[in-house]
């Protein structure tokens, strides 16, 4: 399911992000960053969907916010070990 789970929190961060942003094109560069950053997640092990998906989303807030992928990947990158740790932290995981 790795690749598909890669794929599929893409498309549906993208798709999302199109209905917020209208004028973006189908073909933005923030497309391709997104499936850079989601496929080096991807690459390290992580495979679990959920987490995929809210990286996704994350990702493209903060590059909208950073204006910089290297700042975003990293702000995410946060994000992502706090949700671990929570996920570790609770009973019966």
């Amino acid at each position: 399911m790795s690749s598909q789970a890669r794929e599929g929190a893409c498309a549906f961060a993208w798709r999302n992000y199109l209905l917020v942003h209208s004028g973006i094109s189908e073909n933005d560069d923030r497309r391709s960053a997104l499936h850079r950053y989601i496929s080096n997640l991807r690459d390290t092990g992580e495979d679990d969907f959920d987490l995929l998906q809210i990286a996704a989303v994350a990702y493209l807030k903060k590059l909208d916010e950073l204006h910089d992928e290297q700042c975003a990947r990293l702000a995410v990158d946060q994000i992502l070990a706090e949700r671990l740790e929570e996920r570790s932290s609770q009973p019966g995981r």
